[in-house]
């Protein structure tokens, strides 16, 4: 491994474990089997690898896997201890050893109110005043009763924010679009000015609302894309300095800052330490959310993931389907050496979804320290990629059906779409269901001859291309269907993927919820930046990163 004595000269353990041993075997006994060979042999397989979970199905049949391939898996779930890690973390321990905190996004969507205690305390009252704040704000937003500085109500809402403060609500936004009735939302993440001034460009400041989500009010691309706006919102005729508290609010904890910039803190929305980023769209960082679809859809949303929860706490791990998610995908990246996992939504509301999934899981556990300080041995968290699976089929399944990889999918639908255009649905249903199966059969040198052979092709055009048109499939894939993309059944997938890659982590002793990774590249663009500012070199770097200074600076000074 590329960090293999930079970090500790002890390793992980888990590699040698009786548990983790039994699965060697195993794969070699199952590393040649096909998946057709499975089903042939079965005709029940795909009713006893599937889960129904309220409106949602997951078929996780069409993966190379028995049921001793699942006891085998499960049998290491509980050897690392996956229910004792989960009791934990819904009880608000800390975790989160490394930042010494909670990790309590379950309590977030918690609608039962029963307490949930960290540090002698109990959160819920908190998180209870902070829900019915966003219900009083969103009520007088939506119904035009909150003006603006000239007296008119708010038509556009312009979330400020990157990360999990952008990447969460954004994705959700996108998804509920068919729920939204009378406000247009805006997200602004990226600190390319082309971004803020694209969006400004086409909104008005006397009906414009901006939410900068930020917890300190110090992420620097949160606060320049602030700053700009705030610049341009003062710059029109009849604004002055007071008119801002109309037209901003703040999702933060800096009640110093967010006064500084001109926002009254009775207008702040709080969140608490236990809450990381990648996991924030179920507190006051989903008020773009609220604003969009109204807040009693947001509970909808909330009371879907904890539907999942429950779920995830009471269910057996034969019939977990985070826990199930979780194993397969320990199966693959461990066993079977696959590298990524691509996310195939055929659904265009949920088109944002790829790219959520990318933060929540590689953020999470891109790691090759355990939780102990010791240096994996092992395989951690997969790439993960992927986009509209119709689209898709146009630009990279070639790779997934002929490429030298093994890529598990997931494919993601809906059964009824918010359309009504049924030749579409229709079309769309048949492409997501043939290509799950296309990537499991495959096409053998039979099937291809006979193919080409009543198409009409010569005998010697035949043979020339079999070997271009044959395909091994096997590529292993699940189906997760919804019966329709409802708030609710979307914290529940959502809520589905946290508990995946949470368990995940446990399996690799990793600590899920922190990412020290991203602070040196913060820190040297700190540096660079003061640099760029002051026009001369000011600290010591390599030949490239100095070449790249100079290149900049001379540029920029042309």
């Amino acid at each position: 491994m590329r960090l293999a004595g930079l970090i500790s000269n002890t390793k992980s353990t888990l590699v040698h474990t009786p548990a983790w041993q039994r699965l060697v075997v195993h794969h070699n006994d199952m590393q040649h089997v096909h998946m057709m060979d499975l089903f042939d042999k079965n005709p029940d397989r795909f009713s006893e690898f599937s889960l129904q979970f309220e409106s949602m199905l997951l078929d996780y049949s069409k993966n190379i896997i028995t049921h001793d391939t699942m006891d085998h898996l499960f049998y290491l779930a509980r050897k690392q201890r996956v229910k004792e890690n989960r009791d934990a973390m819904f009880r608000g321990e800390k975790i989160n050893n490394t930042e010494g905190r909670a990790v309590l996004h379950t309590a977030l969507r918690n609608r039962s109110g029963h307490p949930v205690m960290v540090d002698g305390k109990d959160v819920m009252p908190d998180v209870l005043r902070v829900l019915n704040k966003m219900q009083a704000f969103t009520d007088k937003v939506r119904s035009g009763e909150w003006k603006g500085y000239s007296g008119k109500a708010i038509t556009d809402v312009v979330n400020i924010g990157i990360g999990g403060s952008d990447l969460g609500p954004n994705m959700v936004c996108r998804a509920l679009t068919p729920y939204a009735d009378r406000l247009k939302v805006h997200f602004v993440s990226n600190v390319d000015g082309t971004q803020i001034e694209n969006r400004l460009m086409h909104l008005n400041p006397e009906t414009t609302l901006f939410i900068v989500a930020s917890k300190t009010f110090t992420t620097q691309e949160t606060i320049t894309n602030a700053n700009t706006t705030r610049k341009w919102f003062l710059a029109h005729a009849d604004t002055t300095e007071k008119d801002i508290a109309r037209h901003f609010v703040a999702i933060s904890t800096n009640s110093d800052a967010v006064r500084k910039f001109g926002i009254d803190v009775a207008n702040m929305f709080e969140f608490w330490d236990w809450v990381g980023g990648r996991y924030s769209l179920w507190s006051a960082i989903g008020l773009s959310i609220a604003l969009y679809v109204g807040m009693d859809r947001f509970i909808e949303l909330l009371e879907g993931a904890e539907a999942m929860d429950k779920h995830f706490q009471n269910e057996p791990f034969d019939t977990n389907i985070p826990v199930i998610l979780a194993m397969i995908g320990i199966w693959y990246g461990n066993f079977f050496g696959a590298e990524s996992s691509a996310i195939l939504p055929y659904d265009h509301h949920l088109r944002l979804l790829p790219a959520y999934l990318e933060q929540a899981d590689m953020e999470s556990n891109g790691k090759s320290v355990d939780r102990d300080g010791n240096h994996t041995t092992y395989s951690t968290g997969k790439v993960i990629w992927g986009t509209e699976g119709i689209n898709g089929q146009h630009a990279f399944y070639q790779l997934l059906h002929q490429g030298t990889r093994l890529i598990p999918t997931d494919f993601i639908a809906s059964i009824r779409s918010h359309s009504c255009l049924e030749e579409h649905c229709n079309i769309l249903a048949a492409n997501f269901i043939a290509q799950t199966e296309a990537l499991m059969r495959g096409r053998n040198m039979k099937e291809t001859r006979l193919q080409l052979r009543n198409a009409g092709v010569e005998l010697d055009e035949i043979e020339k291309h079999l070997p271009h048109m044959t395909f091994y499939g096997n590529q292993p894939s699940n189906s997760i269907v919804l019966e329709q993309l409802t708030p609710r059944s979307l914290g529940s997938m959502l809520a589905m993927y946290e508990h995946k890659i949470f368990v995940q982590g446990v399996i690799w002793n990793l600590n899920s919820y922190d990412q020290w990774g991203v602070e040196l590249g913060k820190k040297l663009a700190r540096n660079i930046l003061d640099e760029i500012e002051e026009g001369r070199s000011m600290y010591q770097h390599d030949s490239s990163t100095e070449g790249l200074l100079h290149w900049f600076l001379e540029k920029r000074e042309n």
